[in-house]
């Protein structure tokens, strides 16, 4: 077994390869065995183009730290000193046209090839409209969660975003329309598509084509304020009939019982009906998310906290609790109050 004892080459060296050559497979044995937001891991035609472009890019910034790795190894082993150097310097070279060309060259062919893939790859993603059986969508970022309206099929949610899965047979695209209420916002879920950012009046869009079933998690890719971090995204994607059952109980009205009939008249009594919105009531703030169908959602604060009773009585009366710096003010309710309210939520699937 080498253990560097006898080498020639300098121990500076020896630590350097030790490094360079064992980082891969202690890199690989830390790493979790899979990541929902594994940028290598594509489950939609633009994440793949972008998977492609970043192989490509890897494979020829990899190439260049090989070659100027061993021409620089290279010189420190050849030209160290040695025992009997007599002090003098090595024969100099001033000047030569070949390797000032070719170091001139060389860089701008490799720069040109990288600015083309990555050009064709944009272009390829942004050309893209939407097709006949295409899901739209439009995407609104609220400082801090989102808001989901699906124009065409008379649907309004929030945080969890539903689509149907693409098969590329018979694709089944999603096309988002990215708006901002607010400040600047940034959509990125990276299985499904690159980071697209959301500004105040500029709208701008993006595709997804996702060809595997499940739940896809991002992120607000743009500091947006004192919630950033946990303005969280869910693409919940599904086989097309699962989709269409969700959009037709989305489509339903809220409903309710006598049993929280008393939740139902203090929610709409209170400051809550002037940021929210439940279909058929009074109920039509658009400050927030739409809670028609809250209790079909996972999760609550866009992603920060289960969707459990015992969450959303701790939502209600101190927000800060669960997401501090939220817009979202305490209701000041009574415990008795604060029991009825989320009996009356509790209803809304």
């Amino acid at each position: 077994m080498w253990d560097g004892k006898n080498s020639k080459i300098p121990p500076g060296v020896q630590i350097f390869l030790v490094v360079f050559f064992s980082a891969p497979a202690l890199a690989q044995a830390a790493a979790p065995p899979f990541s929902p937001t594994n940028i290598f891991a594509p489950a939609s035609t633009p994440a793949q183009s972008i998977f492609g472009l970043s192989i490509f890019v890897l494979a020829v910034t990899g190439a260049i730290f090989v070659v100027v790795f061993t021409l620089l190894a290279y010189a420190v082993v050849k030209f160290r000193k040695r025992k009997n150097d007599d002090g003098h310097e090595p024969p100099q070279v001033y000047g030569s046209n070949q390797v000032e060309v070719a170091w001139t060259v060389i860089p701008i062919l490799i720069v040109v090839a990288l600015f083309m893939a990555t050009a064709r790859v944009i272009a390829d993603i942004q050309k893209a409209s939407p097709s006949a059986n295409a899901i739209e969508v439009v995407a609104v970022g609220h400082q801090f969660w989102w808001e989901y309206r699906y124009p065409g099929l008379h649907v309004v949610t929030a945080n969890e975003l539903h689509v149907p899965v693409s098969d590329p047979q018979h694709p089944t695209p999603t096309f988002i329309k990215l708006l901002s209420a607010d400040t600047d916002h940034s959509f990125w879920v990276p299985r499904l598509a690159g980071k697209t950012d959301l500004i105040p009046n500029h709208p701008n869009s993006m595709w997804i084509d996702p060809h595997e079933t499940g739940l896809y998690l991002g992120q607000c890719a743009q500091y947006c304020g004192t919630q950033h971090a946990k303005m969280l995204l869910r693409v919940y994607v599904q086989p097309r009939d699962e989709f269409d059952r969700w959009i037709q109980l989305q489509r339903q009205p809220a409903s309710t019982n006598d049993v929280v009939y008393e939740g139902q008249r203090i929610f709409q009594t209170t400051a809550c009906i002037n940021c929210h919105a439940v279909a058929g009531t009074v109920a039509n703030g658009r400050f927030g998310p739409d809670l028609t169908h809250l209790m079909s959602r996972e999760t609550i604060a866009a992603g920060a906290a289960l969707n459990t009773p015992e969450n959303l009585r701790l939502w209600i009366q101190k927000p800060e609790a669960i997401k501090p710096g939220s817009l979202m003010p305490a209701m000041e309710l009574t415990d008795r109050e604060l029991d009825a309210v989320t009996a009356y939520l509790e209803t809304l699937r």
